[in-house]
This record gives structure tokens, C-alpha cells and sequence, in this order.
């Protein structure tokens, strides 16, 4: 079939006449690599398809969560069972509990958790907590870390290792982004400056353990590590906001990878099986000063869910009932990102690839990539030659050169094989335009 997006096109306009950029998230609009962005009709598998008729073999995952797969036969179940009891009471039940033990046995740093409709509100809602707990008002993020669309997280780094926070978006004040400190990503030596310089006012440092909102990047060896010290040295609560990692780069998310023990856990994505969801967890010293418990205010009338939680649990169970899948997710992930490289060395392309666990990501950089200054020096133009080639031969990868890719249990050796073989045409044509 001619690739042709004729019908998403047209969708995509219509939207536009009754939706802000005709999306109701940014990066759905293809603005960093061009085009159309193809409207979807379904998904089962490792594969989406659109209205026009395209089959894909998906590294998005609708951005994490499907671990499993789309459309797993158990957790559809899972949800077909709730459906027959209802979609929501605003009242307490038995699957919120289930899934919070569950969070709890494989997640050890977390000894309480409250449920929440979506990562954004389990981060706003960690540093209210940590707020209240330390009764300091300064919280650290790092460059090009995501927590969300919360005021005091939209950010700008500013051009040193360490700088005072100003307003990232419209609408943000500056006495709100004037409580978040900035500090670079890998540098562990900027984070104790700013510590010796505001370490009494500062409530929390929050960090991705492994960001994936500027690309995917790692943390240099024993990194998170002094990010743990310098926090505890300074009477600072530590979040991982492991949205995007937890249970997915291990059964007990970065943490469990890397040996750190966080005092705060914000969680989302896997934990809803596909439904919107997040959570924040953590000691239970700290998590008692929640309401009704204690006197930090946080609610939701949908918080806690029976349908996200009936899609989470039996998501959760499946994993940690297969002992071997993350092991067999990390073998699938190193066959995809070798032989990506071997393609993109036959037309002498230097690219950065990073993996963990079933996360990925590649920068079309020729630099070593470790924090938000270097992933900003890749070449996105030729990303979005790469992306809109791949696309053309059916395989979907995030929108953005700034984004990480998801590996699913359900990804077969056909599927990767495909992928490295589109990634031949795609490099080409990537050298091409470089010649141009």
C-alpha cells in the first residue's frame, strides 16, 4: 500500500477547528519532525494501525504503559470484569488495596502509597508533601527533567550548572518559579553547590532516575548515589519521579536497578495498564502526614479508580508472576539498538544509543550525550529525516528526538528484524540529505 495519510490529514484539521493545535498533547502534533501525524483506529500487539489503513509496529506504547502489549488478553479481561460492576463509585474498594500491596511488596522504598489520576498530580503532590514535612519551600529539579505541567516544574534551566528558576511557560509567576532551583543532570558537584548555597530552604530534590524527556539518558556510575548523599546531608527529602521507569526498567523500577532507596516514589504509566493513573509513595513517616491521616490536603474524585486499578493489577501480576520477562525485554532491547548501530555505521552516521531495561533511545549526535546541554546539541533535522522515513516503512517511534522508546514483551524477532531493516532505507536517506 502507497503511504498515504489523506484521511488523517483531514482529521487533523477538523480537530484543529475544536482542539488547541488540534491535539490534547503537544508532541501528538508532530511539530518536531513535520507532517501529519496519523490518527489511530486501534492497536493489539506490538502493532497500532490508522484510519488510513496503515499498519505499525509501535515503539510509543502510548508512551510507556504497554509493557504488556496493546489490547493484552488479560488485562482486557481484567476490564471487562470491572465494566460489568461499574466505572467509578467516588468510594473506597478492594482493588485499590490490592494494588497498593502489590506496590508495596515489589517497590520496598514505598510503605504507603495514595493512588491519583496521572503523573502530573503525583509530582505536584510529592512536593507539596515534602513542603509541609521539612516546612521549607525551595525544591531542586534538573535540566531537562519532566515532572509534569504543574507551575512549579515548567522551568528553564538558564545557561549555568546551577541557576534560580525562571518561568518556562505563560502563565507561571515568577514568585512560583522563584522556589525551584535548577541544577544540570550527571553533575553532582553543581548540585552540592547550590546545596551549600540554599541547603537550609530547600525541601526535596526531584530527579528521573533515567530521564526520557530530553531523549533518553543515563546516569553516569554511582550518580544517583551522591544525589542520595548531598540530599540526606542537607535534611532534604529525595524523590525519584519513576513515572516513566517504574516497572519498566526493572520489576522495582530504577531504583531496584541502581540500589537506591528514595524517600519519595512518584509512580504512573505501568501501574494503570494503560488507563490514566499515577501515585506517590513512600516512608511511611512522610506519607502520614497525607489526609485524612495527617493535615497535607490532597483528593480526587477519580483517584483510585476500579477500572485503572482492576488494568494495573492484573498488569503488575503478570509481570511479577513472569520471572524471566525483564530479562527477556533487555535482550530484545540490546538486539534492536545493535543492530540500529550496525546499520547506521554503513553510512558512517555517529549516533548515541542508551538503553535500560525495555526503555531506549538514540541522538543523532556525534557528542557523548549525559544532561540537557549535550541532548540539545543533537541534530534534529536529520531526526526528523530518519523518523518520517521510518514511519513511511511502518514503524512508530516517538514524534521527537527528545523522547525515549518503549520495548513490549510482545515485540517479536520479525518485529525488530523489520525495524533494523526500515532503519537501512532510513539511514540512507539520512546520508542523502546530508550530501544535499
Amino acid at each position: 500500500m502507497m503511504f498515504n495519510l489523506e484521511k488523517s490529514a483531514q482529521a487533523f484539521a477538523e480537530a484543529k477547528q475544536y482542539i488547541p493545535g488540534g491535539v490534547n498533547s503537544p508532541v501528538r502534533s508532530f511539530r518536531g519532525v513535520g507532517g501529519t501525524p496519523p490518527f489511530i483506529a486501534g492497536a493489539a500487539g506490538s502493532k497500532i494501525y490508522d484510519i488510513d489503513g496503515h499498519e505499525y509496529i509501535d515503539y510509543v506504547g502510548s508512551w510507556g504503559p504497554m509493557i504488556l502489549g496493546h489490547a493484552h488478553p488479560a488485562v482486557t479481561e481484567a476490564l471487562r470484569e470491572a465494566l460489568q460492576h461499574g466505572t467509578s463509585y467516588g468510594a473506597p474498594t478492594l482493588l485499590e488495596t490490592e494494588l497498593a500491596k502489590m506496590v508495596v511488596r515489589l517497590m520496598p522504598s514505598i510503605e504507603l502509597v495514595r493512588m491519583v489520576n496521572s503523573g502530573t498530580e503525583a509530582t505536584m503532590s510529592a512536593l507539596r508533601l515534602a513542603r509541609a514535612f521539612t516546612k521549607r519551600n525551595k525544591i531542586v529539579k534538573f535540566a531537562g527533567c519532566y515532572h509534569g505541567h504543574h507551575d512549579s516544574l515548567l522551568v528553564k534551566a538558564g545557561s549555568g550548572a546551577t541557576t534560580l528558576g525562571i518561568p518556562d511557560s505563560p502563565g507561571v509567576t515568577g514568585n512560583i518559579a522563584g522556589e525551584t532551583l535548577t541544577a544540570e543532570y550527571n553533575d553532582a558537584d553543581g548540585l552540592e553547590q547550590l546545596f551549600e548555597r540554599y541547603g537550609e530552604e530547600i525541601a526535596a530534590v526531584i530527579i528521573e532516575p533515567v530521564p526520557g524527556n530530553m531523549g533518553m539518558v543515563l546516569p553516569r556510575p554511582g550518580y544517583l548515589q551522591q544525589v542520595r548523599n548531598i540530599s540526606r546531608k542537607y535534611g532534604a527529602l529525595l524523590i525519584f519521579d519513576e513515572v516513566m521507569t517504574g516497572f519498566r526498567v526493572a520489576l522495582g523500577g530504577a531504583q531496584a536497578l541502581y540500589g537506591i532507596t528514595p524517600d519519595l516514589t512518584c509512580l504512573g504509566k505501568i501501574i494503570g495498564g494503560g488507563l490514566p493513573v499515577g501515585a506517590y509513595g513512600g516512608r511511611r513517616d512522610i506519607m502520614e502526614q497525607v489526609a485524612p491521616a495527617g493535615p497535607v490536603y490532597q483528593a480526587g474524585t477519580l483517584s483510585g479508580n476500579p477500572l485503572a486499578m482492576a488494568a494495573g493489577l492484573t498488569t503488575l501480576q503478570v509481570l511479577a508472576g513472569t520471572p524471566s520477562i525483564y530479562e527477556q525485554l533487555a535482550a530484545k532491547t540490546t538486539s534492536l539498538c545493535d543492530g540500529i548501530r550496525i546499520q547506521a555505521d554503513k553510512f558512517d552516521l555517529t549516533l548515541q544509543y542508551h538503553k535500560a531495561g525495555a526503555m531506549f533511545g538514540i541522538f543523532f549526535s556525534a557528542e557523548p550525550v549525559y544532561n540537557y546541554e549535550t541532548a540539545k546539541k543533537a541534530d534534529t533535522t536529520s531526526f526528523a529525516v530518519y523518523f518520517q522515513a521510518m514511519l513511511e516503512q511502518g514503524i512508530y517511534l516517538a514524534p521527537s528526538q527528545f523522547e525515549a522508546a518503549f520495548m513490549s514483551a510482545v515485540h517479536s524477532d520479525d518485529d525488530i528484524a523489520a525495524t533494523v531493516a526500515a532503519s537501512a532505507s532510513a539511514f540512507a536517506r539520512v546520508a542523502d540529505s546530508k550530501t544535499r
